[in-house]
C-alpha cells in the first residue's frame, strides 16, 4: 500500500495530523465496506448520507470534493470502482465495488507482515470486531442499501488463522529459533516428530505452511500448519536461524503441493442483470425463466466443486446450478449450513 497523502505540516501539530489522518482512513473504510456491501449503483448524495464523515463537509462542493479525491484514492490503491445506472431508478450514475473483483490474489508474505496478517485475523474475529462489523451493515440497512450478504462475509479473510500451531511458528521465525512439532503427513496418518529450521510462514490456497531446513532429512521442506498435531516447542537460542539470500518460500509450497483442481463445465441459470462476477467468466447460451424470475442460462469453466460452491453459495438466489449434479448438492449444503446457523 502506498503511503498516505502528504498534508501540509504549517501550524499543524502532531496530534492535530495524526487525527486529520485517522479521520481520513477511517472514512475510505466505511466507504470501501458501503461500496462493497451494495448490490445496487449508490448515487453520490446516498454515499454523502451513508458513510461517516461526509456528513461533515460545510457545503455541496466541499463534499464533492472530499468524494473525489476519496475515489481517486481507491483507484490508486487498486480498489476496483465501478460506475453505473441501477436499472429501474432514476437517480443517476453511481458507484460500487463488485465483491469478486475485490478478492486479494495470492500474496507472498515476510515472516513481519505474515505475523500482521495473523493477528489481523484474530482480532476480527473477536467480538469487539465482528460486533462493529454486524452495527456498520445494520446501519447500511436502516438507510435503505440492499447488502449483498452478512458482514462476516463481506469482510473476512481468506485465510483463517485459528490453527493453535501458527502463532508459536511465527514468533519462531520472527526469533530465528529452531522448532520441534508432531506433524501428520496424512490426515489419517499417525504423527511423526519434526525438528525444523523455520525460514517462514506463507498462505497457498486457503492454507497455511511453515518452510524450513528439514534437520531430520536434511532438506528444504514445508509442512501445512494444519496437519500439526501438538505443541509446537522451540530449540535452542534465538538468531541461530536465518533465511537464505534468494529463496522463494510461495514457489517451495506450491512445487510441494498437490496439483491445481481441474476445470469442469457447468451450466447455471443467472437472474437478468446479477451475478455480473460469475457473467465475466461464462457464455450465454440463451434465455430461460426459472420458477417465474426472468434469467439467462450460461455455460462457464469451474474449479474444483469446493471453490465452485462457495462462489455460487455467495451469490444467493441469483445463480442456480443447473449441471451438474455434484456441484448442484454442494450448493445446496453451503446455503442449507447458513440457514441453520441463521436459525440458531
Amino acid at each position: 500500500m502506498r503511503a498516505m497523502t502528504r498534508i501540509p505540516t504549517h501550524g499543524l501539530s502532531t496530534a492535530r495530523l495524526h487525527a486529520v489522518s485517522s479521520a481520513r482512513a477511517e472514512r475510505l473504510v466505511n466507504l470501501v465496506l458501503c461500496l462493497l456491501s451494495s448490490r445496487q449503483y449508490l448515487p453520490a448524495e446516498r454515499v454523502r448520507r451513508i458513510v461517516p464523515g461526509y456528513a461533515d463537509a460545510p457545503s455541496d462542493e466541499a463534499f464533492f470534493r472530499m468524494f473525489e479525491r476519496d475515489k481517486a484514492e481507491l483507484r490508486e490503491l487498486g480498489v476496483p470502482l465501478e460506475t453505473g445506472r441501477t436499472p429501474g431508478f432514476d437517480a443517476g450514475e453511481g458507484y460500487r465495488i463488485a465483491r469478486r473483483d475485490y478478492e486479494l490474489p495470492d500474496i507472498d508474505l515476510e515472516p513481519e507482515e505474515a505475523a500482521a496478517v495473523a493477528l489481523a485475523a484474530r482480532l476480527w474475529d473477536s467480538p469487539q470486531l465482528a460486533g462493529a462489523a454486524h452495527g456498520a451493515v445494520l446501519k447500511l440497512r436502516a438507510a435503505g442499501v440492499e447488502v449483498d450478504t452478512e458482514p462476516s462475509a463481506v469482510v473476512q479473510p481468506r485465510v483463517r488463522a485459528s490453527e493453535p500451531a501458527l502463532i508459536p511458528l511465527i514468533s519462531a521465525v520472527q526469533a530465528g529459533q529452531v522448532v520441534t512439532f508432531p506433524h501428520r503427513k496424512h490426515p489419517a496418518g499417525q504423527p511423526a516428530a519434526r525438528t525444523l529450521e523455520p525460514w517462514g510462514v506463507v498462505s497457498w490456497r486457503g492454507r497455511w505452511y511453515v518452510v524450513g531446513h528439514d534437520r531430520d532429512r536434511g532438506a528444504t521442506r514445508c509442512f501445512r500448519v494444519s496437519r500439526i498435531v501438538g505443541p509446537v516447542r522451540t530449540v535452542g537460542a534465538t538468531g541461530a536461524v536465518w533465511r537464505p539470500a534468494g529463496v522463494d518460500l510461495l514457489t517451495i509450497v506450491a512445487g510441494s503441493a498437490q496439483p491445481p483442481p481441474v476445470a469442469h463445465t457447468a451450466r447455471l441459470w443467472l437472474a437478468e442483470g446479477r451475478a455480473h462476477g460469475l457473467r465475466r467468466h461464462a457464455t450465454v447460451l440463451g434465455r430461460m425463466t426459472l420458477e417465474g424470475v426472468a434469467g439467462d442460462l450460461v455455460a462457464v469453466e469451474l474449479p474444483g466443486h469446493d471453490v465452485a460452491a462457495r462462489w455460487i453459495a455467495g451469490l444467493g438466489p441469483d445463480a442456480v446450478v443447473l449441471e451438474p449434479a455434484e456441484l448442484a448438492a454442494a450448493v445446496r449444503a453451503r446455503l442449507v449450513a447458513v440457514l441453520s446457523r441463521s436459525a440458531g
